[in-house]
Order: C-alpha cells, then structure tokens, then sequence
C-alpha cells in the first residue's frame, strides 16, 4: 500500500448491509468495514477474536449470558473468541473490523446474512 485509505470514501463505495469489505491486510489479519442495519445473527467465532470499530452510528452487540455492549462512532470493543455474540445497528452504522483472514462473518451460524469478504 503506497497512498493513505480514505475510510469515509470506501465507506461510500457500496451500499450493501453485512457484507464487509476488505481495506489492507496486516500480516494474517484483515481489516474491513461494514455498513450494519437492523439486526445480525447470533454466531461465535471459536477459534478468534473479533474487533469491532465504530466509526458512525451506533452498534449494540449482544453477548450470550453477559448485558450488551453499546459502541458510540468512535468507540471499539473486542469479543473474545468463542463468546456467542449478536450485532445490532441501533439503527444504522458503519463499522470497521480487525479479524484474522478467512474468518466467516456468520461464524459457524450461517445464514443468508454470510458474505465473502471483497476487497474495495
């Protein structure tokens, strides 16, 4: 990567909700945004962590047997592997992800809410 990523402009690029991008890679990990409307499903992520970035809106990410962590435009929070864990846009935002390359945004739920990672 030789020029600075404008996150507001790749943001603007794509209109789809769930369907994380990819902006760079650092080392075996991705870095992704996502626009997030409404709810998501329930999934886990057995094997890795998983870092949440708000960067507009507001994001509440529900967590099994623990009260939900509400995320502010400016405010992060990492699930731990393996913690079952529901994201909500309250009603909308845009978010960015930290997360080790290959990782299923549904985790092992799957829905029609997975999504391959494209680059943008």
């Amino acid at each position: 990567m030789t020029d600075a990523i404008s996150i507001d402009a790749k943001q603007a690029l794509f209109d789809a909700r769930w369907s994380p991008k990819k902006l760079a890679s650092v080392d075996d990990y991705e870095i992704k945004i996502a626009k997030a409307e409404g709810e998501f499903v329930w999934h886990a992520h057995e094997d890795a962590d998983e870092f949440f970035l708000v960067t507009k809106g507001c994001l509440i990410i529900e967590r099994e047997g623990l009260e939900p962590v509400t995320l502010n435009a400016g405010e992060m929070y990492v699930v731990p592997k393996g913690l079952r864990h529901k994201p909500v846009a309250a009603p909308y935002a845009e978010i960015m992800l930290f997360e080790r390359a290959g990782i299923v945004n549904t985790g092992e739920a799957g829905s029609e809410l997975t999504a391959m990672v494209e680059d943008i």
